[in-house]
């Protein structure tokens, strides 16, 4: 990155480098009249831990390339504290992700239109998912878009027990999709994926990458943003840490913060922006009272069903797997083939349970290899599992500095504060289980290790459910957009009271949307550039 020698002023300033922030980078810097800076924190994504989509599994517990948040103790959740990694570098968390393109149910968005969001429904945003999409299947062009730069693919080589899912849940009453972001979005079947030539595509590989060396656009990473500079509530630009020095970024046109649902309320609040009470709580003096900031935080809480088996052609280390295992790297380098290909995710989709109120309700995850019931990311041995994630949570949390600033960064979900989001996950795991019952798993049957064959009970299953229950890292709705007197941003994006400051990443999301995270928070920025661009027409 060209940061030996940079400039201190610029027209725009994108605070995070995930994958709104890379989106903004590229659409703005394709102005040559625009000086456009792109601040990260992290560093490169240069490590075949990031490019190899089997990589993903050593990420989640990484220091170097992910932030190690935790949540404060979740009271029903038996007080446990929950893992909440995020990515940390070029990137952002589009580098540590299944990498599944998923865009959501279109009632999402116009349920956000329906809020006030006006320009937010899914008619008006279609475009924008089409405009950074690369359809490399030959779908409905009524939906997909050949001309962007994310390429949008199959994993290269399924596992067949990614296979029989689909089957399993056709013989308990599923539909296969084939398309689950095209005209319809219930069923199940293979997820798309964002990859080139076998390897992940992350936003950076997509969006920054291939433009990096525009003279106008100026990439710094190894910087930390610890507040915004503002006078009289106008934001002129922010403050960075490098190393040993402090010292100030100003834009002349407008700062877009992208650092991400915990990210984004951070900085507002470290710069004095959001709820009083609670900054001067933390100690830090209130420029501008904004009471939505860090509220409405919502997550996909999850569940898993994971069983033992023998079955060798699942993913696992075993002397009958031995081959498999070995031949992988010689099966990557040339043919772009083998284990090293998965994603651990391949499969999964989308239902309704009985509680649904017309649309899905809840997300499976098949994945082809024994999960382990124990909490480890790895195990040795042979199975398979389904996780199930309630699609449309009810229960909201909030972000909230303690004492230490931005050193004490305080999580909570309040997973199932709404004891509707506990019923539905219970549902989903009933789904699960009756999928994993089908036929088709009948020679490769084992032992269900979670919830275990003795938890039959709704009680038992609700006690499972909060002793076990987590997240498929998918946190929004810290900075929600609306027209109400708690938004944070209008939705034109700007923050409200505030002038020369926009926000544009999963932060801005009224409700959670129905489905993995990434491709939305694309769109968002695409529709966010486009509105910038146009305000400097004027």
């Amino acid at each position: 990155m060209r940061q030996a020698s940079f400039p201190r002023e610029f027209d725009y300033i994108i605070v995070g480098g995930g994958s709104s922030g890379c989106v903004l980078a590229n659409r703005l810097s394709a102005d040559p009249r625009n000086q456009v800076c792109l601040i990260e924190e992290g560093g490169s994504d240069n490590t075949p831990r990031i490019q190899i989509p089997a990589g993903t599994l050593t990420l989640y517990k990484s220091r170097k390339l992910a932030y190690q948040f935790f949540s404060v103790p979740q009271a029903d959740l038996d007080n446990r504290r929950i893992h909440v990694p995020r990515g940390r570098g070029l990137g952002g968390s589009s580098i540590m992700n299944s990498m599944i393109y998923i865009r959501g149910e279109r009632s999402d968005y116009d349920g956000w239109a329906v809020q006030g969001c006006t320009g937010w429904d899914y008619a008006s945003v279609l475009k924008y998912f089409m405009k950074s999409e690369h359809d490399c299947l030959g779908l409905d062009p009524r939906f997909h878009g050949t001309g962007g730069e994310l390429d949008v693919t199959t994993p290269r080589e399924a596992n067949p027990l990614s296979r029989m899912f689909i089957k399993a849940a056709e013989q308990v009453g599923q539909k296969e999709n084939p398309d689950f972001n095209g005209n319809t979005f219930e069923g199940v079947g293979i997820y798309n994926v964002t990859q080139r030539d076998g390897k992940r595509l992350s936003a950076y590989r997509a969006f920054v990458h291939p433009v990096r060396n525009r003279p106008n656009l100026h990439i710094l990473t190894g910087m930390t943003v610890k507040s915004l500079i503002t006078r009289q509530n106008t934001v002129l630009g922010v403050n960075v840490v490098h190393g040993e020095q402090q010292f100030g970024l100003f834009a002349q046109r407008e700062t877009v913060l992208s650092a991400g649902a915990i990210g984004s309320p951070v900085i507002l609040m470290a710069s004095g922006i959001g709820r009083g009470n609670d900054l001067v709580g933390a100690g830090i003096s209130v420029i501008h009272e904004l009471q939505g900031v860090g509220q409405n935080l919502q997550d996909h809480v999850d569940g898993l069903v994971t069983v033992r088996s023998d079955e060798a052609r699942s993913l696992g280390f075993s002397w009958r797997s031995l081959p498999a295992v070995l031949s992988s790297p010689h099966k990557y380098a040339l043919w772009r083939k083998g284990w090293l290909t998965t994603n651990y995710v391949e499969a999964g989709g989308f239902a309704r349970t009985p509680l649904a109120d017309g649309v899905p309700d809840v997300q499976f995850h098949f994945v082809p290899g024994f999960r382990s019931h124990r909490g480890r990311l790895f195990e040795m041995g042979h199975g398979f599992a389904i996780h199930t994630c309630v699609l449309r949570p009810r229960s909201r949390g909030e972000i909230r500095l303690g004492q230490n600033g931005m050193q004490d960064i305080q999580i909570d979900f309040r997973f199932l504060q709404d004891p509707r989001d506990g019923q539905v996950l219970k549902e989903g795991i009933c789904l699960a289980r009756k999928i994993l019952a089908a036929p088709i798993f009948d020679g490769i049957r084992g032992r269900e290790m979670a919830p275990g064959q003795d938890i039959v009970t709704d009680d038992e299953l609700m006690a499972y459910i909060r002793r076990g229950a987590s997240t498929v890292f998918h946190p929004a709705g810290t900075c929600r957009m609306g027209t109400d007197a708690d938004a944070v941003v209008t939705p034109d994006l700007k923050v409200r009271g505030m002038t020369g400051l926009r926000i544009a990443d999963a932060s801005i999301m009224p409700t959670l949307v129905s489905g993995n995270t990434n491709a939305p928070c694309i769109m968002i920025a695409e529709k966010a550039a486009d509105m910038i661009l146009s305000d400097r027409q004027r």
